[in-house]
């Protein structure tokens, strides 16, 4: 925890900008008009191009309405979105060009993202304007829908103060990065809203995302191939976030975890989701570790608070590629939450889908009120300790449990 930390501090003395001049470049010197009818895409490449190859910089996209289609940031390239700037995703499927590209874990075809940067340090956009990825071209299919941005192998990422509409697909897909720092944006779409993919050092910090699936969600590879590749998340803060999740959770730790998940700090976040606040999901056949995993003062409007299936969630198209065997099992070690506030929530834990054979080792819940429908439910787990748990409104028991070890169980009626 504390190499954790000092990471952390890391990140927020470090933003990859220098405070000297930087060089600007403004797209409608290079042919932008932003009338939203005609297609401004070569004005913004040639403008984050000269950017790029001058050393870096700025390129500025003023008031207006830009219809473009896939464009790649450079080295050191800040998009500065300017009040009133809209970037709108084409219609047009030959403007998203077809690559290899990471989608549920395997690397496979499909459509580059409408902002994509792969191979470069020090990308940004900086709002305060938004972007909207094209419904049409973003829907899944064979290949895979363009996101709205996606890094890949970048080192320190900045995105802050815009916003990001979507539907149809991930609305922000960073894979392979490493020092990502996403602060005060809004995403709103049908599909998850951040997906961390096998990235390390993350901060996400006061967005406000509101999507019909995941608002979060941390991923590692599936199958064999991502365990075999073995590129974990790891070191993620979230905090003091507002996560609306219409049809899934919050944070989702999963489905795809076989390179593991590691170090995730949740804390100062309201979260108001149809499942779960946190939901922590892989299966057998997956393998990887999912550790470290902690939550503190989080307020839970709606929806359950938490839960854990290490052995059957998530999608089934792990069945063609699957660790074997005793291996496949996923391990999950040391969750800790404190300070839970709960209102109407349908059910406060539910941990029971965890094998027998890799038991939950080290959980904790500590500190928790409110009002809840269901209470506790655990199965398979040791170094459990449950304390100050005071809600009101439950059915039954409180605590439910199978194969638990620890200390304040029989505290909890």
């Amino acid at each position: 925890m504390k190499s954790f930390l000092a990471l952390i501090a890391i990140l927020l003395m470090q933003t990859g900008f220098a405070d000297e001049p930087r060089a600007t470049f403004n797209v409608r010197d290079f042919g932008a008009v932003g009338d939203g009818t005609n297609k401004d895409t070569v004005g913004f490449q040639k403008a984050l191009d000269t950017c790029a190859v001058g050393g870096g910089g700025e390129v500025i996209v003023p008031a207006g309405n830009y219809l473009i289609g896939s464009v790649q940031l450079g080295y050191g390239t800040i998009l500065r979105l300017e009040t009133n700037s809209v970037i709108i995703g084409s219609g047009d499927a030959n403007d998203y060009p077809t690559m290899d590209i990471r989608w549920e874990g395997r690397w496979q075809p499909g459509r580059r993202a409408l902002i994509y940067a792969a191979n470069v340090d020090h990308t940004g956009i900086i709002g305060p304007g938004r972007i909207e990825g094209n419904r049409a071209m973003a829907a899944p299919q064979n290949p895979r829908g363009a996101v709205v941005l996606e890094p890949i192998s970048c080192n320190d990422v900045r995105w802050e103060g815009f916003t990001i509409t979507q539907g149809g697909n991930w609305a922000t897909h960073p894979t392979y990065c490493t020092d990502v720092v996403i602060k005060n944006v809004n995403i709103i779409g049908d599909r998850d809203g951040i997906d961390v993919d096998s990235c390390k050092n993350v901060r996400i910090e006061n967005c406000d995302i509101n999507t019909g699936d995941d608002c979060i969600s941390l991923k590692s590879g599936r199958g064999l191939d991502g365990a075999r590749i073995g590129k974990p998340t790891e070191d993620v803060l979230i905090s003091n976030c507002t996560l609306h999740g219409r049809r899934f959770a919050g944070v989702g730790i999963g489905s795809e975890t076989s390179g593991g998940i590691r170090n995730v700090t949740i804390e100062h976040c309201k979260m108001a989701c149809r499942t779960f606040g946190i939901y922590v999901k892989t299966r057998i056949g997956r393998a990887g570790v999912i550790e470290n995993i902690s939550g503190d003062d989080l307020d839970i409007l709606s929806g359950g608070f938490l839960k854990i299936n290490l052995v059957s969630a998530g999608n089934l198209n792990t069945s063609d590629d699957p660790v074997e065997g005793d291996a496949g099992i996923p391990l999950g070690r040391n969750y800790s939450f404190s300070n839970i506030r709960v209102t109407n929530c349908t059910r406060l834990v539910d941990a029971r889908d965890i094998s027998p054979q890799k038991p939950l080792t080290g959980f904790s819940l500590v500190n928790v009120t409110g009002t809840c429908t269901n209470g506790i439910a655990l199965a398979n787990i040791t170094g459990a300790k449950l304390e100050n748990i005071h809600v009101t409104g439950y059915q039954g028991s409180l605590l439910m449990q199978t194969n638990v070890q620890g200390s304040g169980l029989d505290s909890i009626k």
